[in-house]
């Protein structure tokens, strides 16, 4: 009897260590897939910079043409509208941070 209760006890022993690895193997399946998914969002945040990149680009492109023309009321009306947007845009960092 002495012999099937150590038997049992060593099974127990074992069965708690595959449990611990088994646990330790989920945790690291789980890290791996959080790794993926970040991964995913940051080449669609890539992809999404590229796209404005090129916007810029073509609208530099734009406002250079339409400044070369002579447009100067355009121009100021440009010119305008981007000191307030960074005019508003500095009061929101303000009162956020």
């Amino acid at each position: 009897m002495s012999e099937s209760y150590e038997r049992e006890r060593q099974n127990n022993s074992r069965l708690d260590d595959l449990a611990s690895k088994v646990s330790a193997l989920r945790g690291v399946t789980i890290d791996i897939y959080d790794n993926a998914r970040n991964t995913e969002v940051i080449d669609s945040n890539n992809e999404l910079f590229s796209n404005l990149s090129t916007s810029l680009k073509g609208s530099a492109t734009r406002l250079g043409r339409m400044a070369q023309q002579g447009d100067k009321i355009a121009v100021m009306k440009l010119a305008a509208i981007i000191v307030g947007t960074v005019v508003v845009l500095w009061w929101i960092w303000h009162l956020i941070f």
